[in-house]
């Protein structure tokens, strides 16, 4: 793959346009003016958001898309890929024929961020999506007309991105596939650092080099030291960029530290510190100590960038979250329906936590209340890799439901499904049942939900699809037996 798109006129082709960060990149361009198209192998509420707003959109991949794109225009156009395009994709062969400048979607977001003077890069294992979606948030309540590229879908601007006319970008950097070295930011943030994506990386080692990498490239850092991998490989005396540091600890030595937290079902108030001194009082709409982090790092950056406090915390105490990420979708018969994008064992057991707050919440109302935890595993690769801590990761949910495992493309090694990661979790918690489609856990869970429940679907893959349907299986039957048989 080639390593400068071009963005002043050239046509551009995303190959999978539909995708949550493709779509991204594709709306920011077509606010530009620039003659886009794309395809996907099915329709969705992106690509028909993106057509009506003038891109050209194919409904499958296929060479002919190339072969009429190359008839259309006088030169070729510049050919976008995601990961998840191999070269074996019909259309991907059809543009190496046609002699196309094939890029890969980092760069086009590495383009971008060189035109920003004041661009702000959201790095980390978990939490990007949540701590971009703050800071771009807090920049536009703010008045500072940020440009926004996130992972996730949020109702403040309407979708994944947002163009804004001003110096600040704030983007989602993904270290998935190692494309997080192509960033230089003003502003580099990292949240965390753990082993995630097996299927790309063979050690912590190997993600933490990316890390090192990317830190190199910034102007300025901001890391949480509660991370013991930044903590240990990234201390401020081994860098050469300036670095703010932030921590939930107060006994850390950190730039940005809390103290007096209050967790509840409705979110969590804490003091700010700044440098040991108070900053005043934050009220946060988002449940539990992962949130709380994720909202001090959007603090440090709205400090660096010069606003008042008052003025941060006003904005932080409405931002009402992303897409996926702690989505309430819905309550009927008393029963509330949660869709989170967590897949990786530390971000359920924190996910969990925060249930478990909503869940106590729901006690004061209910005569009982219970976390139900639907997991819908995502990718053999990570199943196989993080096994034992599977099986340790939902001690905070009463009952738990497990599907097989969502492929994300991966070959089935034959050596993992659903069921033994089912039986795994049962070593270690007494209420575990496996039904493997989405049509046993829509199923199993009509005759087993009841009033007070909060229920957590888990996973990156499309287990969420299922919710509309329960919630409206609810919403017009009668109330659900209160009695639980696992199988």
């Amino acid at each position: 793959m080639q390593s400068a798109v071009d963005l002043g006129g050239r046509p551009i082709h995303f190959i999978g346009i539909g995708g949550i960060g493709m779509s991204a990149l594709a709306h920011i361009l077509l606010k530009r003016q620039l003659p886009i198209s794309g395809s996907d192998v099915r329709a969705n509420h992106i690509t028909q958001k993106l057509e009506s707003q003038g891109a050209r959109i194919f409904s499958r991949q296929e060479a002919t898309n190339i072969k009429q794109l190359c008839q259309d225009s006088s030169a070729p156009p510049q050919v976008i890929c995601s990961t998840a395009i191999h070269e074996d994709n019909p259309e991907y062969q059809a543009a190496v024929q046609a002699g196309c400048p094939i890029f890969h979607r980092s760069d086009v977001l590495a383009a971008l961020m060189q035109e920003f003077s004041q661009s702000i890069a959201i790095a980390g294992t978990h939490g990007k999506t949540t701590t971009s979606s703050l800071v771009g948030y807090l920049l536009l309540k703010a008045s500072l007309d940020p440009t926004i590229i996130v992972g996730g879908e949020v109702a403040a601007w309407g979708g994944n991105a947002r163009t804004g006319d001003s110096p600040y970008l704030v983007a989602e950097a993904d270290e998935s596939d190692g494309s997080l070295v192509k960033f230089f930011p003003h502003i580099g943030v990292i949240t965390n650092i753990e082993l995630d994506h097996p299927d790309h990386y063979t050690s912590l080692d190997q993600v933490v080099g990316i890390f090192e990498q990317f830190v190199d490239h910034c102007h300025t850092l901001i890391v949480s030291v509660d991370c013991p991998t930044i903590a240990d490989r990234f201390p401020m005396s081994a860098t050469d960029q300036p670095m703010i540091t932030y921590s939930l600890n107060a006994e850390m030595s950190a730039d940005y530290t809390v103290q007096n937290i209050e967790y509840s079902g409705q979110g969590t108030i804490v003091d700010i510190l700044e440098r040991g001194e108070s900053l005043g009082s934050l009220e946060l709409p988002l449940l539990g100590e992962h949130n709380l982090s994720n909202a001090l790092a959007a603090v440090a950056i709205g400090r660096y960038v010069g606003l008042e406090f008052p003025t941060i915390a006003e904005a932080l105490q409405t931002f009402s979250g992303a897409k996926r990420r702690f989505e309430i979708y819905g309550e009927a018969q008393g029963i509330c329906l949660i869709d989170d994008y967590a897949h990786h064992p530390s971000e359920i057991q924190v996910t969990l936590a925060s249930a478990k707050l909503q869940a106590q919440a729901a006690a004061a109302t209910y005569s009982q209340s219970r976390v139900v935890a639907v997991f819908q595993p995502h990718r053999y690769s990570r199943a196989i890799t993080f096994f034992q801590e599977f099986s340790q990761s939902f001690q905070d949910a009463d009952l738990v439901v497990v599907t097989d495992i969502y492929s994300a493309g991966e070959a089935n090694p034959g050596i993992i499904d659903g069921q033994k990661l089912a039986n795994a979790i049962t070593s270690n918690h007494s209420a575990v049942t496996y039904q493997p489609t989405l049509a046993n856990v829509i199923d199993f869970l009509q005759g087993h939900l009841q009033s007070g429940d909060v229920v957590l679907f888990l996973g990156a893959g499309d287990l969420n699809r299922i919710i509309p349907d329960l919630l409206a299986h609810y919403q017009v039957s009668s109330k659900p037996s209160p009695e639980v048989v696992l199988q």
